[in-house]
């Protein structure tokens, strides 16, 4: 895909971002914890969200769709398939449930494409098997096809050494099929969703005042249905408040959007870079929800190194952003890039390079010097993170991106926009 630089501004409201990823998948694996019929407006439709409703399809679940709009009716019991469960290119989906097939009886195998079976599940597997889950894997079961041999799962006091919502809410998710209350710790918050929303069905969770602590029971009786309206990815949205900062005289207003403080920590760094960036909230549900204006702004090196399991879906966005800030830009503590849809340090940094920035690589990061970018012809490495990201960069000096069907995992309207806005676009 060749997109060229734009010799205009900018300035618009766009209310169609994807909704959210996070949400969407745990409306649909939550659904599985009810009894009646579960809906959802403004479901994601992506990739990795369809291949969920298949999944829960073959476990026996009825799924009606009109659009965006889902409704979901979980069967009595749990069906065990007569198929491979595609998850896709999803860790979410594989990392959920693989904790929620663990206590239930049952066979299931658990697949990916190529980018997710390299991904490692151990992470997953190992506190699953510590508590009698019968899992089995390629690689002692840290790489998909993953089989699992649903059972009774022991109660479990576990402490997470990695900040990262899929191990919570997997871990969460065999609590309720295990025998008496299980603890889970974390050492740094993680994004809070799968809390905020099983609270709201009515769970057994018990949580710290400082969010870090889990006490959860089994289930005696099925949760509440759901019956939600999902807003828009705060994820997804940051690719255009960034185009909006980097492209000159430019305002972009983005409606409907997710502003959980777990979800919205990008947008604080990039407040510390000087970038003009409001938000204002509109209603507050299970979630808190607004819209975010962002205007063209002189941007300046930033240090990040706290809170960055809040923003490890925008990192490829801010590195953008540094490469076009005045100064240098670090980044530290971020080791788990390695291990996303693509090693995303070695894809920022080699892609950055080839732009004509002077990029350092650590192992938990990278220092970007602020410069000017060149176009270039980068590789996506399948990432649809990467693909968008290079493709916002592209809006003030051309690009040359290979392999952007990635790009409909998450957000299949996001070209779409791009031509809305007046971006020139060759295949």
């Amino acid at each position: 895909m060749k997109i060229s630089a734009l010799s205009s501004a900018l300035n618009t409201e766009i209310l169609d971002v994807a909704a959210d990823k996070s949400i969407s998948h745990r409306f649909a694996i939550f659904s599985l914890l009810t009894q009646g019929e579960n809906r959802a407006k403004n479901y994601l439709l992506a990739g990795d969200t369809l291949n969920t409703l298949k999944i829960l399809e073959h476990l026996g679940a009825k799924v009606k769709r009109n659009h965006s709009n889902i409704s979901i009716i979980p069967p009595k019991k749990i069906l065990s398939p007569n198929c491979v469960l595609d998850c896709g290119n999803s860790g979410t989906a594989m990392r959920l449930m693989l904790g929620f097939l663990s206590g239930i009886s049952g066979f299931f195998v658990l697949n990916g494409d190529k980018y997710l079976n390299n991904r490692p599940m151990d992470r997953i597997c190992n506190p699953l098997k510590q508590i009698g889950a019968k899992i089995y894997g390629r690689d002692e079961a840290t790489l998909a096809p993953i089989c699992i041999e649903g059972q009774k799962l022991d109660s479990f006091n576990y402490e997470s050494q990695i900040p990262s919502a899929q191990i919570k809410t997997a871990m969460i998710l065999a609590a309720f099929n295990a025998n008496g209350k299980s603890i889970f710790i974390e050492s740094s918050l993680s994004r809070n969703h799968s809390e905020n929303m099983l609270k709201s069905m009515g769970a057994p969770l018990k949580i710290s005042k400082d969010g870090l602590k889990l006490e959860i029971s089994n289930l005696t009786k099925p949760l509440k249905v759901q019956d939600i309206n999902i807003p828009n990815d705060p994820s997804s949205a940051f690719y255009f408040a960034l185009a909006a900062i980097i492209v000159p005289n430019s305002k972009i207003i983005l409606k409907n959007v997710l502003l959980n403080p777990t979800r919205i920590e990008a947008y604080k760094i990039l407040q510390k870079m000087g970038a003009n960036i409001k938000t204002k909230i509109t209603q507050n549900d299970f979630e808190t929800i607004g819209e975010i204006s962002a205007s063209s702004s002189e941007l300046k090196g930033v240090e990040l190194k706290e809170n960055i399991a809040w923003l490890i879906d925008e990192i490829p966005a801010l590195a953008i952003a540094f490469s076009i800030a005045k100064g240098k830009s670090i980044l530290k503590n971020a080791q788990e890039l390695r291990v996303k849809e693509s090693d995303r340090i070695m894809a920022i940094v080699k892609n950055l390079k080839l732009c004509g920035i002077n990029v350092k690589e650590f192992e938990d990061g990278f220092e970007i010097e602020g410069g000017k970018v060149n176009k270039a012809k980068i590789k996506s490495y399948g990432d649809h993170r990467i693909a968008m990201s290079f493709a916002i960069l592209g809006l003030v000096c051309g690009m040359e991106i290979d392999d952007v069907e990635c790009i409909q995992t998450s957000f299949p309207k996001f070209i779409e926009i791009l031509v809305r806005l007046g971006v020139e676009i060759d295949y």
